[in-house]
């Protein structure tokens, strides 16, 4: 079975997510733009190393050969590079025969804005500011804090969410954060059947699922997993939650304020979206790990 036309999923990413390009960035930053156009034409034949966000790429674009239409994954390409600087990216993207055609080289400025032009659904980017703008404009997005990219080893895509302020609203989390855990479990408690309104990565998950419809469970190509903070009795609002949006998660996991990294590792996720800075950064070293600047964490 296939998935329809309106089931596509669109992916933004930058191009310092997609390779390594601390080494130009030193460039630009410590001698200026001019410097750093003449270092990128000079290596423009000389191929760029992968980014964190790189094998998350290779296998998104492999989804379209496992549902045998090229055109259901599509990962566009938006940069704060010129052309002319970015000559060297494109001709890296062919290096590595990755099938992106789509890109907005933005000369300096910021490339969040054509995000909705291009029906972008996800951005992952290496610029927090940028990834703001996005999650202003109602696109899920995320900086790439990690210093370790995805485990590309198996065709399966593994994705992992937080709950709270990602995935859902942050309404029960500014609970907790003014009132205090016994607060927030009472308040759950009470509204277990309520449903939770959407956050800012419930259309990407959305998405996902409708992918995911396509195959039959055991053979899906895409797995998804919650590795949340909750425990019971805060559990059951959130899995009334996902049965009243009809969208299918394969893995929950309520960990009662545990470490998260650990179970990231054995879940091995390919990227894992948190809106707490803290557990960003213990699972950055770990796994590819996407900063959610949402919600009231980040107030």
């Amino acid at each position: 079975m296939m998935p329809a036309a309106d089931n596509k999923l669109v992916i933004a990413i930058s191009s310092r997510a997609l390779f390594d390009l601390d080494e130009s960035h030193s460039v630009y930053r410590e001698q200026g733009l001019e410097a750093y156009s003449e270092y990128q034409v000079a290596r423009e034949e000389q191929p760029l190393e992968p980014g964190e966000g790189f094998p998350l790429v290779q296998k998104l674009l492999r989804l379209n050969t496992l549902l045998g239409d090229r055109t259901q994954v599509e990962v566009v390409l938006l940069s704060r590079n010129s052309a002319d600087t970015g000559l060297r990216v494109f001709n890296s993207i062919q290096h590595y025969d990755l099938a992106i055609s789509r890109a907005a080289f933005c000369g300096g400025e910021s490339p969040w804005r054509y995000i909705n032009a291009f029906g972008c659904q996800l951005f992952l980017s290496n610029e927090a500011e940028d990834v703001r703008y996005a999650l202003n404009c109602g696109v899920a997005a995320a900086t790439l804090v990690s210093n370790k990219a995805g485990n590309s080893s198996s065709d399966q895509l593994r994705f992992a969410f937080d709950g709270d302020a990602v995935v859902f609203s942050d309404e029960a989390e500014r609970v907790f954060k003014s009132e205090g855990l016994e607060a927030f479990s009472a308040s759950e408690r009470a509204a277990a059947r309520t449903p939770l309104s959407g956050g800012p990565f419930k259309p990407f998950l959305a998405a996902l699922h409708r992918l995911q419809q396509a195959f039959p469970a055991s053979e899906a190509p895409i797995r998804t997993a919650l590795v949340t903070a909750r425990s019971a009795p805060a559990h059951e609002r959130v899995i009334r939650t996902l049965r009243a949006w009809n969208i299918r998660i394969d893995e929950s996991i309520f960990l009662g304020g545990l470490n998260k990294t650990e179970f990231l590792r054995a879940y091995e996720a390919d990227v894992f979206f948190d809106d707490q800075e803290t557990h960003c950064q213990l699972a950055g070293p770990h796994i590819a790990t996407g900063h959610v600047p949402h919600g009231v964490a980040n107030n």
